[in-house]
């Protein structure tokens, strides 16, 4: 054990159990860092939870990336492309890929009695991963629609559901401008509902082949192809591997594959997004830099309280460089004690939260209905190693004080 290690946990004893003038200036510190580094916490589980959220109901209703038909960019019709089994196969073997659906969609209208409401009526088959839609199901059932048969049957969000005055059971008839107007009456079989209102205004789930009927489409032709991936931070890769397989491409209907990922469909919402990182950053400097300035200044009144001991120190034949060390070992201890109640506290309210929604949100302007918690280990502990090492480094300048007490006029007043 060094000499400077072990004098500052003398200090650091002494200093924590008696009654000095420095011991309001410590217990200041111990708070300030306590606070920052639990804010710092709270701030990042919440962003991390908040953009986990949004992206999965993003996700979940168009998946990672989308295949369609190009002409489809340039034309407010529904443009189809063919997806044969070779093809899915294709995809389905590539490494990034978890799986494989197809869709398609209608634009129409809903008419009721007393009202009538615009959607996009969405055709899925019997491979639709159905999980997100399940998980936000209110009431009734999701069907297992097919793409051979049609159902006759439909899941609504509950927006229009209201909206419309409609309820589980209900017969409604849907209105498609072609050539000519199509009516085809369905049967609410569920209701679902995601707090995303953009999507949640708009779609209806039925079966594929109803959607594909309506569009008047040839046999295996449809909107596009929605891929899942296995791990969504390789979003870019994943892209451009597929982009390479099928970008550009044309079937034998003429027409032309393309390639887009979720954020490239969704870059408004996306844009949004990282611009929270940024307010994490500056949450980030703000608190590191008042749990440096409040360890500044205990560290400043622990040097002027002990320097009848650093006089005769430097007597004995101390060099500047090994009492700056003294103090710089006891700003650790006491740094990490208050990291030790900033992580205690932090980390306990995000599980309050997390477990119990206590803090909630009005789902209409956030698309979600109480404050999301995502504790990202790693990140955490980068948050930590990060307030050590900076609060640490901002002491050192204070430090060299030391070098401006001699021992003489130190030991004076003794």
């Amino acid at each position: 054990m060094s000499l400077s290690f072990f004098l500052a946990r003398r200090i650091y004893g002494e200093t924590d159990g008696g009654k000095q003038v420095s011991r309001p200036a410590v217990l200041i510190a111990l708070i300030g860092i306590a606070i920052g580094l639990m804010i710092m916490i709270i701030t990042v589980a919440v962003v991390i939870g908040f953009k986990r959220e949004v992206t999965n109901k993003i996700t979940g209703f168009g998946s990672d990336i989308q295949i369609t038909n190009f002409d489809a960019l340039r034309s407010f019709e529904t443009r189809p492309i063919l997806v044969e089994d070779s093809l899915r196969d294709v995809l389905a073997s590539q490494s990034l890929v978890k799986h494989v659906q197809r869709y398609t969609t209608k634009p129409g209208i809903i008419k009721t009695d007393d009202a009538f409401q615009g959607m996009v009526l969405k055709g899925i088959g019997p491979e639709y991963d159905r999980s997100f839609f399940q998980s936000h199901l209110l009431e009734g059932e999701i069907p297992l629609f097919s793409d051979t048969i049609a159902s006759n049957e439909v899941v609504i969000s509950k927006p229009i559901a209201d909206k419309l005055r409609l309820k589980v059971g209900d017969r409604i008839f849907t209105y498609f401008v072609q050539d000519n107007v199509r009516v085809r009456p369905m049967t609410i079989k569920g209701i679902y509902q995601t707090n995303f209102s953009e999507y949640d205004n708009l779609f209806l789930l039925t079966d594929l082949y109803t959607a594909n009927r309506l569009n008047n489409w040839e046999e295996g032709q449809v909107s596009g192809v929605e891929l899942q991936l296995t791990d969504y931070n390789r979003l870019e890769e994943a892209t451009d591997i597929i982009a390479e397989m099928v970008d550009n491409r044309m079937d034998k209907y003429g027409g032309n594959y393309y390639v887009q990922n979720i954020e490239e469909l969704n870059p408004q919402i996306f844009e949004w997004l990282s611009l929270l990182d940024l307010n994490v950053i500056v949450i980030l400097i703000l608190m590191t830099g008042v749990a440096g300035f409040t360890m500044i200044s205990g560290l400043l009144i622990i040097i002027i309280e002990r320097t009848n001991m650093i006089g005769i120190l430097k007597a004995l034949g101390a060099d500047n460089y090994t009492i700056r060390k003294v103090f710089l070992w006891f700003s650790v201890f006491l740094i990490g004690k208050g990291m030790l109640w900033g992580n205690v506290i932090g980390l306990s309210l995000c599980f309050i939260q997390s477990q119990f929604k206590l803090i909630s949100l009005d789902p209409a302007n956030y698309y979600i209905e109480s404050v999301p918690i995502a504790i990202n280990l790693p990140v955490i502990l980068l948050i930590n190693i990060g307030t050590l090492l900076v609060s640490v480094l901002m002491l050192i300048g204070p430090s060299f004080l030391i070098t401006k007490i001699h021992p003489a006029s130190s030991m004076r007043y003794e």
